[in-house]
């Protein structure tokens, strides 16, 4: 029997709970609480700073690609599994896009159209896609740890970006694709957070409404119950893999809009905070249990944090401890929680 530890049904034919309830699992609440305390905390020092509209949409924009990266490591940390590849796919990804379409463009895709635009999108998608489905095999099919695993090609992409373009960045972004997703606005809000609110809408109904989202609590609460049930493990492994990739691929693009250019540095501990975003949020490090909305608060719980710490003055040096201290006890009542579970 599968331990229920989610407030789904991982196996068909049990009673369900309201969408409502599905979406808000993992005790999301009162994660969403502490987010509200530190955004009314450092609005009431510095209510001229925080609520400006150009310090929001700027928080915004800027958590909009590691939203997209957090909402895939959500299906791979609720199956009891890591990824630590996510952001070396992201920068490979981003680099054969920009190649892609300054190749299809003789050079410079700077005048671009949305025809070279949806190309460079595609060579993304695909690129992300094909790293996660050699996580997934090696992880489903070779039964090699996830760690190694996402190790090694975390290495493996980063390596391979930077022969790509012999180290260097990629420049020649269209302008058309900065204009109109990176930099632009619909009714104030920045296009790219439009972008990532879709793809985050979409990953918490395929998690909290599907047989996918079912399948993915409950590989993560017991493997062996869930195969015994019918469930393909290896292959659902391999899908949710695909997924990540698939959504580094398209962070990667995303950032190609918002920074104009495609980066072969500073993405080296993009994994670490998706990771990071997603254990905040309530999700479960042991596996069986979070949801996509938690992760949207562990998001910009340390976003806001940050850029609350530099309006109010703090030296930016405190800033990662600041946020280590937030992980660390996020953890700790992750842990407090699974105890009291296991003792009734």
């Amino acid at each position: 029997m599968i331990e229920d530890k989610t407030t789904l049904s991982a196996v068909p034919g049990e009673p369900r709970t309201s969408l409502l309830k599905r979406l808000t699992s993992a005790n999301t609440l009162w994660i969403g609480l502490v987010l509200l305390v530190l955004v009314a905390t450092f609005g009431a020092i510095r209510p001229d700073a925080i609520f400006q509209v150009t310090t929001l949409q700027f928080l915004l924009a800027e958590t909009a690609v590691l939203l997209v990266l957090s909402v895939g490591m959500t299906f791979v940390i609720i199956t009891s599994g890591i990824d630590l590849s996510v952001g070396s796919v992201l920068v490979f990804a981003s680099v054969a896009s920009a190649m892609a379409m300054n190749s299809v463009s003789g050079g410079d895709a700077t005048n671009a159209g949305w025809g070279v635009i949806a190309f460079g999108l595609l060579v993304a998608v695909v690129s992300g896609a094909a790293w996660g489905l050699l996580n997934g095999l090696l992880i489903s099919r070779a039964k090699i740890p996830a760690l190694i695993v996402t190790l090694g090609s975390f290495g493996a992409a980063q390596g391979a970006a930077l022969l790509l373009n012999n180290g260097s960045n990629v420049s020649g972004i269209p302008d058309r694709l900065n204009r109109t997703f990176g930099s632009g606005t619909y009714l104030g809000i920045p296009n790219i957070v439009i972008v990532a609110a879709v793809v985050t809408a979409l990953g918490a109904l395929l998690l909290s409404t599907t047989r996918f989202g079912r399948y993915t609590y409950a590989v993560g609460s017991n493997e062996e119950a869930a195969r015994r049930v019918g469930i393909s493990v290896r292959g659902h492994l391999t899908k949710v893999y695909l997924l990540a990739g698939t959504l580094a691929g398209l962070a990667g693009f995303m950032g190609n809009a918002f920074f104009r250019v495609a980066v072969v540095t500073g993405h080296e501990t993009d994994n670490l905070n998706a990771i990071a975003a997603v254990v905040l949020g309530g999700t479960s490090i042991f596996g069986g249990m979070g949801s996509v909305l938690g992760t949207v608060f562990g998001v910009f719980i340390p976003a806001v944090l940050e850029k609350g710490l530099v309006i109010i003055g703090v030296k930016e040096f405190w800033q990662p401890i600041a946020v280590a201290i937030v992980l660390v006890a996020a953890v700790w009542l992750d842990q407090t929680r699974r105890r009291a579970r296991n003792q009734r």
